[in-house]
């Protein structure tokens, strides 16, 4: 198959989406399929240009056996909801003349990774121009996510933008996203069943996986052996309330045998380092390159895994299958009956999000019991080698993906 590839995140970028992607399309070039890929300059988590690129240029590269375009983006130095939305635009606007020259490469089908959504118009009429088929990942819900957090307020907008939302999506020949709890979003949106594709994201197994604790992160960081890691790794912005997360740490700095390490970067760092940063029991780590991510993962005794309670069912934080295949167990802030708590019920415990001392009731909780942390760690693993491995969920999106070219149009 000829595959296009198109949304914003792409690597370099660490973590989030584009990690995802950009192991999906390799995987795809892997199994000898045509693939292409048109993306922004990447800038995430930290919103500015990565080493090596700019925000305001072309520029195309070999990558995995892939061809890839990143097109210029704005990038915003404080990302509000508003300055989101121009950013998201300024990709979209940018990329709609490289996606629509793809017409003389004649895709087989154009899937489109998102947020954002504004990258849906153009990819759905290269499609029809070109008699490719249509398919829509979603990974997250971008427009009742950014009013449930607050980064967009206004009610006639969020009125609009839900309407644009649900006839976008509708008018694509798959529409796939990560959770069963999310395809009932998509349900809800108006789309059709037959078109739902239920797609999770993965962890490469082989990849990641249990170390002992003789860590050489710990060991560069001075953590004894004895001192239980609770740890948090990945994107700092507004959907996730970190607040409660580090009130729960200091509500803990007595403890002397815990300690807390803060790890990733993103638009809210600056801010929470400005207000947590003096806890004597906080350790804060940059993002840590690829190559480290195994030892990164396996510092911990224990993960945290924090969301706020109106985006439960809206998102499914990629970062939960690394901490499932690394066999340590999870702390999440997670509504009951949500997607999030009934994974984690198998590997760890979930409280109410926004509950400071119900967390650091469950943190010091699990951290004095090794051998629940033992077991829960192993149900975690097992989870991920048996559901979530990288082979086995990308196989059976490729199936997907040739069953839905096959497809005859009515």
């Amino acid at each position: 198959m000829r595959i296009l590839i198109y949304g914003i995140h792409f690597p370099p970028e660490p973590i989030g989406i584009g990690k995802f992607t950009g192991e999906m399309a390799a995987w795809l070039a892997k199994q000898g399929h045509e693939v292409r890929v048109i993306a922004a300059q990447p800038s995430y988590p930290g919103w500015r240009a990565m080493s090596g690129y700019t925000g305001g240029r072309y520029l195309r590269r070999q990558w995995e056996n892939a061809t890839v375009w990143h097109c210029p983006v704005w990038i915003p130095r404080r990302p509000t909801g508003i300055k989101r939305v121009l950013h998201y635009l300024s990709v979209a606007l940018s990329s709609a003349p490289i996606v629509l020259r793809q017409f003389f490469w004649k895709p087989d089908i154009i899937l489109v990774v998102v947020p954002p959504l504004f990258c849906s118009p153009v990819a759905l009429f290269a499609a029809r121009l070109s008699g490719a088929r249509s398919w829509l990942h979603v990974q997250d819900f971008e427009v009742s996510a950014a009013f449930e957090t607050g980064l967009l307020r206004l009610p006639a907008l969020r009125k609009i933008a839900s309407w644009v939302e649900q006839n976008l999506m509708r008018r694509f020949d798959r529409v796939s996203t990560i959770s069963t709890k999310m395809l009932e979003g998509l349900r809800a949106r108006g789309v059709a069943d037959e078109r739902c594709v239920f797609f999770p994201n993965w962890v490469d197994t082989g990849a990641i996986y249990p170390l002992s604790r003789d860590n050489p992160l710990r060991e560069e960081l001075g953590i004894s052996a004895r001192t239980v890691v609770a740890l948090y790794a990945g994107n700092m912005a507004g959907k996730q309330g970190l607040e409660t997360l580090l009130d729960a740490a200091r509500l803990l700095e007595g403890d002397d045998s815990l300690r807390f390490v803060m790890c990733g970067d993103g638009a809210a760092r600056e801010k929470l380092y400005q207000e947590y940063g003096s806890l004597s029991n906080v350790i804060w780590l940059p993002l840590q390159p690829a190559e480290r991510l195994n030892e990164l993962l396996n510092l911990a005794d224990i993960h945290l895994l924090i969301q706020l309670a109106g985006v439960a069912d809206l998102v499914m934080p990629s970062k939960l299958t690394g901490m499932l295949a690394s066999g340590r167990p999870v702390v999440a802030t997670a509504k009951a009956g949500s997607q999030i708590a009934g994974v984690v019920a198998q590997c760890g415990i979930a409280v109410p999000p926004g509950d400071a001392n119900a967390l650091a009731t469950a943190v010091r909780a699990l951290g004095a019991d090794s051998e629940r942390r033992r077991r829960l760690g192993k149900a975690g693993r097992d989870y991920a080698v048996g559901t979530i491995d990288l082979s086995s969920v990308l196989g059976e999106f490729e199936r997907a993906l040739i069953a839905c070219c096959k497809e005859t149009r009515t």
